[in-house]
């Protein structure tokens, strides 16, 4: 999975964050959003993969910040305005990449941090060895 950001946040401008996992990929940020800012988040997804969006602001003025996501087409698919905390699940209707966006740009001298987790896909299973019929099964 790639992950890119762009925004307003000085250097922070474009982040990028690998992380692989089996079956699914998730991502977890923690970042400053300034006042009167805005950062961008983009994910390439293919289509019929199921993807979660939760984050929470978790410092700085009310705990609010403005969060929409969008799709390949510039459809807008979730929006929610100075929220402190939400989840947002969805199967993608389409490939291609992705947009979620976190907006500080009604606070005009408080910055937040906020933490999101997106991921893309399903878990697997904690304990795979669960599922498989083992000696003690055959019997039943």
């Amino acid at each position: 999975m790639l992950l890119r950001g762009s925004g307003t946040v000085g250097p922070w401008g474009w982040l990028t964050l690998f992380l692989v996992s089996c079956a699914a990929w998730a991502s977890e940020i923690t970042f400053e959003l300034p006042d009167n800012a805005k950062q961008c988040f983009y994910e390439e997804i293919v289509q019929g993969t199921k993807c979660t969006l939760e984050f929470q602001v978790i410092t700085g003025g009310h705990y609010d910040v403005d969060c929409q996501l969008e799709g390949p087409d510039g459809a807008v698919l979730y929006k929610e305005m100075k929220k402190q905390y939400d989840s947002f699940t969805f199967a993608a209707s389409r490939n291609g990449t992705y947009k979620f966006c976190f907006s500080n740009e009604f606070s005009t001298f408080t910055h937040k941090t906020v933490y999101f987790d997106f991921q893309v896909g399903e878990d697997p299973p904690l304990f795979p060895s669960e599922n498989r019929a083992t000696a003690l099964t055959q019997v039943k």
